[in-house]
């Protein structure tokens, strides 16, 4: 078990770096802008939003070296994109350049999206399963909260601190890169390769007693009932689980959560508040995030993943529409970040606890990959689209109008939660693909 979970943190670190690369741009959004006197179509869509399409691309591509080479290598090499990334960023001298290399690391997290929370699902029990996957969450918000505090105490040395905020990353790039050339294959994978040696040796790493021959069983089992077709995630059989995971991106995105979290700062200024202070602010979100991602760590396994999904929906709802109302309302000082506060409580406890975990567990060992790269491929795809129109949306309709929007979209979640949503808590991935493939669509 002490190997287990070394294995699941060395992997969730892909996580971190996750978080740390997508919010530390935040510190740096108001500078570029300037340094390079960007129009706002251009500062959104190329300097700030570069590196979520290179996540688009990441999550797309991302399935074919996961399925065809492994998790294990694939996570390998998203180290070395973190670690190219924030190297080439801090020392870019034109916006072209950093945009290149901001694209390289979102490669990086686009790919991590995939590899990780589908190897840790392999390697652990079914009971434990929720938490483990959910570390590589816990990890992400541990990096935005990093990345805020980072981007707080760098923002006062000077002109080209933003060189300092970026170029930081490359630390804990190159510890994750060392670590994870450490673990082994997923034994799920290596069994879908034939190698079935190498499997029952990793799995006897992981739980030296326990009979293994059921799960080699199953999974032969599941390989012969798909005969010699070769299949994939659109097939009729797999439309539940296409439709489960399709959903579930969706909403994540039209809370509005990477929006806000790209211009956290720019958002509380607009509220009223000063640079220095709305930094400070920045830095209540992560903890927020934090504290609420631990909770939901501690009970997906509980209260399992359905329960947590009211639990956000319903906060998101009541929380956006208080932002709305803010704004509406021309409120000023703390009430934007209070009710921001809560929004990010009901995102870490919902949705940001949830979504690497279920989009893991619907598709079944042989089409995880491709699964796992079309629920990251809908999610990044919103991600890159809806950050990127937000400084033009702020300056033509305003914050209020946006926000009402995306309060009006987790009702549609909070429905879709209700109606549709199965419960995965407790149950082995191969029973999972065998209940969800035969629900017809």
């Amino acid at each position: 078990m002490n190997k287990l979970i070394f294995w699941s943190i060395t992997v969730a670190l892909a996580g971190f770096l996750f978080g740390f690369d997508t919010v530390v741009i935040s510190g740096a959004d108001k500078k570029l802008q300037a340094l390079w006197n960007s129009s706002d179509a251009f500062h959104g869509l190329v300097v700030m939003s570069m590196a979520l399409w290179g996540t688009v691309a990441g999550a797309i591509f991302g399935g074919y070296p996961a399925n065809k080479f492994g998790r294990k290598k694939t996570l390998v090499w998203i180290g070395i994109f973190y670690l190219v990334s924030a190297l080439g960023s801090a020392l870019a001298t034109d916006p072209v350049i950093f945009a290149i290399f901001r694209f390289l690391g979102g490669l990086g997290v686009g790919a991590s999206t995939i590899a990780a929370p589908a190897y840790v699902s392999e390697i652990a029990p079914a009971k434990d399963r929720g938490r483990l996957v959910a570390l590589y969450q816990f990890n992400i918000v541990l990096g935005i909260l990093i990345a805020f505090i980072s981007n707080y105490l760098l923002s006062g040395i000077g002109e080209n601190a933003w060189r300092w905020m970026l170029g930081v990353e490359a630390i804990p790039a190159f510890i994750y890169l060392l670590m994870v050339l450490r673990v082994p294959n997923s034994p799920r994978w290596l069994l879908t390769q034939g190698r079935d040696e190498e499997a029952l040796a990793v799995l006897q790493m992981i739980d030296p007693v326990a009979d293994h021959s059921k799960l080699i069983r199953e999974i032969r089992q599941e390989e012969a009932s798909r005969g010699t077709v070769k299949e994939h995630i659109f097939m009729k059989k797999y439309r539940f689980p296409v439709v489960l995971a399709f959903l579930f991106a969706f909403f994540n995105q039209f809370s509005g959560i990477n929006a806000f979290l790209y211009y956290a700062p720019r958002i509380f200024e607009t509220a009223g508040l000063g640079e220095s202070t709305a930094l400070l602010s920045s830095i209540g979100i992560g903890v927020t995030n934090l504290v609420f991602t631990l909770l939901g760590v501690f009970l997906i396994d509980r209260l399992g993943r359905k329960q947590l999904m009211y639990f956000g929906s319903i906060g998101y709802i009541i929380s956006l529409s208080l932002v709305a109302l803010a704004f509406f309302k021309e409120w000023t000082g703390m009430a934007v970040p209070i009710f921001l506060f809560l929004f990010i409580a009901s995102h870490a406890i919902g949705q940001g606890a949830v979504i690497w975990v279920f989009i893991s567990e619907v598709f079944p060992n042989h089409l995880r990959g491709a699964g796992q790269s079309f629920g990251s491929s809908v999610h990044w795809v919103l991600a890159a689209a809806i950050p990127s129109l937000i400084p033009l949306l702020f300056s033509a309709i305003g914050p209020g109008p946006v926000f009402a929007f995306f309060a009006f979209m987790m009702v549609l979640q909070l429905i879709f939660v209700h109606f549709m949503m199965p419960e995965t808590k407790g149950k082995s991935l191969e029973e999972l693909s065998a209940s969800l493939s035969e629900v017809k669509g």
